[in-house]
């Protein structure tokens, strides 16, 4: 039996058009872009039109679209850059507690350099506050790297007023945001944001593995990343991926066509779904809303998210702890919060997906209520 997913925030399937097309580049238009004979051209002029697509969907110039293996490796690559960009301005970044991995990794190894990373935390709703902000904000600061979307909250950060932080404090830091849970989920362009640097990824938007971003505003004098043969400008060689390219063109096509419809079809889906936790289920706690359409935070307190995680997938429902990056972990996210034990040791998050229905809301609501009647607390 198919089972029930629940987890569109830690990956998704890929989609029927995403598939085609990455197959027609494997098995028609498999000429190397860089190759002078006519398959090749071919092959070239097809990575133009699939970085057309993505940068419509983002509502940017091709030209600052540069293909990545995905959203840790663009994440990675934005704070590098930065970093160097601003190495003879100062040495300190902000960022916040409640990023993903791909973000506070390499934020870690920057202060094994030298460098000082303020952490911003959240309020109960996990945003952080402009005024944190403003107030950790100096001469020196380098980047403010900031998530559009939180994975496992779906609480949406304000990027584009933090972009007017800086403006107004006529800061020379560079604002990077994560936004690969908000692509196509939410109506954005890094242009509106005020950003300078942004990450997708391919995986999350019904494209494939392997595939995804990074936006490098026009003006910015970006160093390689990896250097070799010259492809991407320069700044990342080697031969491009061009099924994973072609897929991630397609899916962003798809989706910027699709977007006002899955988003308001996800906040009624999304809001019928907390109605009936709440409704249903002894004892759970909703902890995060989540202004994005697609994810929600809810916690049964006493009962381990782990096993209610494993109880669900043998009753044939797919949902997660948190984030998928956390191989079982406790959540940094979750304990910046600052909520209870209890309610941390249960958490669990709801992501949604278009082909999600209330039919299927209503058998998880069940599940869950079942897990409640049928699995012991802790400690009993």
């Amino acid at each position: 039996m198919q089972p029930i997913y629940f987890d569109h925030a830690a990956t998704t399937q890929v989609l029927p058009e995403a598939a085609q097309a990455a197959l027609t580049a494997m098995r028609e238009e498999y000429g190397n872009p860089s190759s002078q004979y006519a398959l090749g051209k071919r092959a070239a002029q097809a990575l133009a039109a699939h970085r057309e697509a993505v940068a419509q969907a983002l509502g940017c110039r091709a030209g600052e679209v540069y293909f990545t293996s995905g959203g840790t490796e663009g994440d990675n690559w934005a704070i590098s850059l930065a970093a160097h960009l601003g190495r003879h301005r100062g040495k300190h970044i902000i960022t916040t507690a409640v990023e993903h991995a791909a973000v506070l990794e390499p934020c870690k190894a920057l202060e094994s350099q030298g460098y000082e990373v303020t952490y911003l935390t959240p309020g109960p709703d996990g945003r952080v506050r402009l005024a944190d902000l403003e107030a950790a904000l100096r001469p020196d600061t380098v980047l403010v790297s900031m998530m559009l979307v939180n994975n496992e909250t779906g609480a949406v950060q304000p990027v584009g007023e933090a972009a007017q932080v800086l403006k107004a404090r006529r800061s020379a830091a560079l604002l990077h945001t994560d936004a690969i849970q908000g692509f196509l989920k939410l109506p954005f362009t890094p242009k509106a944001l005020g950003v300078d640097l942004l990450t997708v990824s391919g995986h999350k938007i019904g494209a494939m593995k392997g595939s995804g971003a990074l936006y490098i505003r026009s003006g910015l004098r970006a160093v390689p990343l990896i250097r070799g043969g010259g492809q991407e400008g320069g700044l990342r060689s080697g031969t491009e991926p061009t099924p994973q390219i072609a897929a991630l063109a397609a899916a962003c096509t798809l989706g910027k066509a699709r977007l006002e419809e899955h988003r308001d079809y996800l906040t009624g889906l999304k809001a019928y779904a907390l109605e009936a936790f709440r409704r249903e289920v002894p004892g759970l706690v909703v902890v995060a809303e989540g202004q994005a359409p697609h994810i929600c935070a809810i916690s049964l307190p006493g009962y381990p998210s782990q096993v209610v995680v494993r109880w669900l997938s043998d009753q044939g429902f797919c949902l997660s702890a948190g984030s998928a990056c956390h191989r079982g972990q406790a959540s940094h996210v979750y304990a910046a919060m600052g909520l209870s034990k209890p309610v941390r040791d249960g958490m669990l998050r709801v992501s949604f997906g278009p082909e999600n229905t209330r039919d299927q809301v209503d058998q998880l609501a069940a599940a869950l209520r079942g897990a409640v009647e049928n699995l012991l607390p802790a400690g009993r």
